[in-house]
């Protein structure tokens, strides 16, 4: 396990990281590690991530509470505790607000599609958390209902939240989300994105032993509701009657043939279905 001193400089690092490549401005943003099994050390409020000292980190148990250190800690604390609450596997957290996947996250819109080999083999599909206000108790809540299934969510209006085996894995994990969300505007921008198969996406998803990849990374984010994301082919031939308008629209649009439907959708779709042929 990393000594103290060594995650300190490391936490400054990636704030310094952060800082450069945009991911922060001001004071945004927050990171944390593990110290051991019952401590996390942790940023303070109200510091800019790019000039960060390694004695400014605060050290908190796991209800927050401060044991070390001259500041306070982050205001999202909260936030963090539930995640490794939630994912005793997790050893890092990093919140930041990268401008790209955050344009994504304000627009409402998850990066869930699968056209990328390297984001399915990472992180699977990334959802949106729904928002919540910044270091209340709903934000904890909010990220609770994807952080047991995902290492890298969007959070509504607000940013983005990774997490990893260390520190730095949390952290490339969110220069792989806007690395993903400039790909994926440009691609919109152009017209399409073309989709991988579902064999393709298996097939993706079988390497991830061979590469070492234990975290979870599902294709599609599971709800309370159990409203699993299911890529189902368009019906064919006479059968295109019985799908509803839009999602007819839909499937039409799409080049490959596939939608994208929640179980609930796809419950309606049957029921319509079935009475249709009665």
């Amino acid at each position: 396990m990393s000594t103290e001193s060594s995650l300190r400089a490391d936490i400054v690092e990636v704030g310094r990281r952060m800082y450069a490549r945009g991911y922060t401005a001001s004071n945004d943003g927050n990171i944390s590690v593990r110290l051991g099994t019952d401590r996390l050390l942790m940023t303070p409020k109200s510091v800019c991530k790019g000039f960060m000292t390694p004695d400014m980190m605060c050290i908190t148990d796991l209800e927050g509470r401060k044991l070390q250190g001259d500041r306070d800690p982050s205001s999202e604390t909260l936030m963090h505790l539930e995640v490794y609450r939630q994912r005793p596997d997790v050893q890092a957290v990093v919140h930041a607000h990268p401008p790209t996947a955050t344009g994504f996250a304000v627009a409402g819109i998850p990066l869930d599609r699968a056209v990328l080999a390297e984001v399915l083999t990472t992180l699977g599909s990334i959802p949106i958390a729904e928002y919540a206000t910044p270091s209340t108790k709903e934000l904890p809540e909010a990220v609770r209902k994807y952080i047991r299934a995902h290492d890298g969510m969007l959070l509504a209006n607000h940013g983005a939240l990774t997490v990893g085996a260390d520190l730095f894995g949390a952290y490339y994990k969110m220069e792989t989300i806007e690395h993903f969300a400039k790909i994926s505007l440009v691609a919109r921008m152009l017209g399409r994105e073309n989709l991988l198969s579902r064999e393709e996406v298996t097939r993706l998803q079988d390497l991830r032993g061979a590469y070492g990849i234990k975290a979870p990374a599902p294709i599609c984010a599971e709800t309370a509701e159990d409203e699993s994301c299911q890529i189902v082919q368009a019906p064919a031939g006479g059968g295109r009657r019985l799908v509803p308008e839009l999602v007819r629209q839909a499937a039409e649009s799409n080049s490959a043939g596939e939608i994208r439907l929640t179980y609930r959708e796809l419950s309606a779709l049957i029921d319509e279905a079935v009475r249709s042929l009665r």
